[in-house]
C-alpha cells in the first residue's frame, strides 16, 4: 500500500477526533473585538499539540493594537522536528472570530453537529481549517515518523482586525523568516479544490467634514458638517463608484464582482455623540460641527496606492473648490498592497498535485477579495512561498448559522497530509505517487 493511501486511510479513521476537535475550538468564544479567550484557546492547543510531540511556545504580542491586561493578544507556535534535515512546512490559522450577529437558529458557540455539518461562529472561518491542519499533521507524523524537516502549526490573534497582534507581530520577531520556514499554508475557507494565491490591496481612511455649531432653531448661524458630508456622498455616488467599476484585473479574484475596484463606506457619524442605551432624554438642538465617514477601498494589483489615494483627495478638492465653506480632513488608518504568489511556486505546485490525487480534479486558482495574513508573511516575513488553502465556503464566513462540512475537512486534511508527504516525506517520489 502506498504512503498516500495509508495517509488517507489514517485520516478517515480519525473522523470522530476531527469532529470533536472542531467542536472544542468553536466552543471557545474568541470574539474579536474585543479579543476574548485568546489565552484559553492557546492553552487548549498547547495541551493538544504537546501530547502529539510538538514543542509549543506561547507569545504575547505586547503593545500591539488592542493588547491590554484585560484582553492580551496571545499566540501559539508549535514545532515538530523530523528525523533528518529538510524544509519546514508551516500551517497558520487565526483563532479569532467576528461578532455573532442576529439570525442564528443554532447556538453560535455550541458546535452542533447536524447532517454532516458543524455549526458555530468560526466553524468555517477558520476553526475547521485549523482542526484539519492539526489532524493532517498528526496523521502524517504517525504514519511517517522518519520524515525529514519540520512541521509548524500556529494559532494567531486578530486576523479579523488586521492581524497586527498576531502574524504581523510574529513576522517581526522572525518566526516567518525564509531561513526558518520554507512553505506556508493558511487554511482559510476558499473551498477544498481551490488554491488562493493572494489578495487585493486595501486602504482604510477616515474623512471628516468640518462645520460650526449653532442653535438648531437658527441653523443659518451655523454650518452643518452633515450637509457638507452629503456633498461628499453624492460625489462618491456620481463620480467615484463609476470610476471604480471601470477598473478590472487579471487577478483571478472571486467572486466575480470583486474583479473590479470597490469601496465600502464602513461607518458614518455626525453631530452629537451617541447616547448610552439606557439614556431616555432627547437630543440637544445643535447644528453638527463635524461629520465623519470611514472608507474601505479595495484595489487591484494593477493599481498604484498613490493613485488610489489621489482619486479620493482629488474628489475632495473638487468639492472644496465648488462648495462655499467646505472644509475637510482625511486621515489614513491602514493600508496593505496586493500580493499574489506565482503559480509555479513550490507550495502551489505541491498542493495542486495533492488536490488532483485526493479529489481527482484539477485545482482552481483564485485570489481573495479581502486581505488575510498572507500580507504580513509576504511583506514583513519576506516569504513569498505562501498560499491559502483550506475547507469551507467563503460565502458562509461572518454569516448567521456559519458551518463547516465534515467531509470537506477530511478531504482538505488529506490534501494537507499528501502535501507534507511530497515536501518532507521520507520516501522518494515514486513511492509517494504509487497510489494503490
Amino acid at each position: 500500500m502506498s504512503l498516500n493511501t495509508r495517509l488517507c486511510e489514517e485520516i478517515d479513521a480519525r473522523r470522530d477526533d476531527l469532529i470533536a476537535l472542531t467542536q472544542d475550538l468553536i466552543r471557545i468564544p474568541t470574539l474579536n473585538p474585543p479579543g476574548s479567550c485568546y489565552a484559553d484557546i492557546c492553552e487548549y492547543l498547547e495541551e493538544r499539540l504537546s501530547a502529539s510531540g510538538f514543542t509549543c511556545e506561547m507569545i504575547r504580542a505586547t503593545g500591539t493594537p488592542g493588547d491590554s491586561e484585560r484582553y492580551p493578544r496571545w499566540n501559539i507556535v508549535a514545532r515538530h522536528e523530523g528525523e533528518g534535515t529538510g524544509d519546514c512546512v508551516h500551517f497558520n490559522s487565526h483563532t479569532d472570530v467576528v461578532a455573532v450577529g442576529e439570525g442564528w437558529t443554532t447556538d453560535p458557540f455550541g458546535g452542533v453537529l447536524m447532517d454532516g455539518r458543524i455549526y458555530g461562529r468560526g466553524a468555517c472561518d477558520m476553526k475547521g481549517g485549523l482542526a484539519a491542519s492539526i489532524l493532517a499533521a498528526e496523521a502524517f507524523i504517525g504514519t511517517c515518523p522518519d520524515y525529514r524537516g519540520a512541521i509548524e502549526i500556529s494559532g494567531t490573534a486578530d486576523e479579523e482586525t488586521g492581524g497586527y497582534g498576531g502574524v504581523a507581530y510574529l513576522a517581526e520577531q522572525g518566526f516567518f523568516a525564509p531561513e526558518k520556514v520554507q512553505h506556508v499554508i493558511i487554511p482559510e475557507p476558499l473551498n477544498k479544490d481551490r488554491i488562493c494565491l493572494g489578495h487585493r490591496g486595501v486602504w482604510w481612511a477616515e474623512i471628516e467634514t468640518k462645520g460650526r455649531i449653532a442653535h438648531g432653531s437658527m441653523p443659518f448661524l451655523g454650518d452643518s458638517a452633515i450637509r457638507h458630508m452629503s456633498a461628499v456622498l453624492e460625489e462618491i455616488e456620481t463620480y467615484l463608484y463609476p470610476l471604480l467599476a471601470g477598473k478590472r484585473t487579471d487577478m483571478p479574484v472571486v467572486p466575480e464582482g470583486a474583479r473590479q475596484s470597490t469601496m465600502n463606506i464602513n461607518s458614518i457619524h455626525g453631530g452629537e455623540p451617541e447616547h448610552e442605551p439606557d439614556f431616555t432624554g432627547f437630543p440637544a438642538a445643535c447644528v453638527a460641527d463635524r461629520c465623519r465617514i470611514v472608507i474601505d477601498r479595495r484595489f487591484l494589483i494593477e493599481e498604484d496606492l498613490a493613485e488610489v489615494k489621489s482619486e479620493v483627495s482629488g474628489m475632495l478638492e473638487k468639492i472644496r473648490a465648488e462648495r462655499p465653506g467646505f472644509r475637510y480632513e482625511i486621515r489614513d488608518l491602514w493600508e496593505v498592497t496586493p500580493t499574489m504568489t506565482e503559480r509555479d511556486a513550490p507550495v502551489v505546485k505541491t498542493v495542486a498535485g495533492a488536490i488532483q490525487k485526493v479529489l481527482d480534479r484539477s485545482a482552481d486558482y483564485v485570489v481573495s477579495p479581502g486581505t488575510y495574513d498572507q500580507k504580513h508573511i509576504d511583506r514583513i516575513g519576506r516569504l513569498k512561498n505562501c498560499i491559502a488553502y483550506g475547507p469551507g465556503i467563503l460565502d458562509l464566513a461572518h454569516q448567521p448559522d456559519e458551518w463547516i462540512g465534515v467531509d470537506d475537512m477530511l478531504d482538505s486534511a488529506k490534501v494537507m497530509a499528501l502535501t507534507l508527504a511530497e515536501l518532507i516525506g521520507p520516501g522518494g517520489a515514486a513511492e509517494k505517487d504509487d497510489d494503490a
